[in-house]
């Protein structure tokens, strides 16, 4: 069992890694465009206010980037950071524990975070793609330049 679970974890990885870029990024949009609910309750955070737009921006840009598994490691970085800042900033003040204070998305979001920063992407991701294309590239040099390094030149 532990062969195939261990098989598996990858996909699992990258699941993981979509979901929660998934639910990151809406935070972000619903702050910035008022959709889904809007910002604490409804409406938008005035462009360019700190700490909120900044968040907003850092939620919709790093939550896509995770998601889309692009950048994955220092999106995920910027981001847990920035989820840290706010529960030390924003709710750990008000009280000691997430449950009273309000900051379990914060504190959550962290540390799913600053997981995907030491696991990477998993599978699924776009670092992957773009990983296996540079393999490629660099297995098969450019013919051209191969083929004047093979021939010297002729005296």
């Amino acid at each position: 069992m532990t062969g195939r679970l261990n098989s598996a974890q990858p996909y699992a990885l990258g699941l993981f890694r979509i979901i929660v870029g998934l639910l990151f990024a809406c935070h972000g949009a619903a702050s910035l465009f008022g959709v889904l609910g809007g910002a604490m309750g409804g409406g938008t955070v005035p462009a360019g206010t700190w700490p909120g737009w900044y968040a907003a921006v850092i939620q919709l840009v790093g939550g896509t980037l995770v998601a889309l598994g692009l950048g994955t490691r220092a999106a995920a970085f910027i981001a847990s950071g920035s989820m840290a800042y706010a529960y030390f900033k924003v709710h750990q003040p008000e009280a000691l524990w997430p449950l009273q204070n309000g900051g379990e998305p914060s504190a959550m979001f962290c540390w799913a975070m600053l997981l995907l920063v030491f696991t990477g992407s998993g599978a699924l991701g776009l670092d992957r793609l773009f990983a296996a294309r540079g393999e490629s590239k660099a297995e098969h040099p450019v013919a051209s330049a191969s083929a004047t390094e093979r021939e010297p030149a002729a005296a």
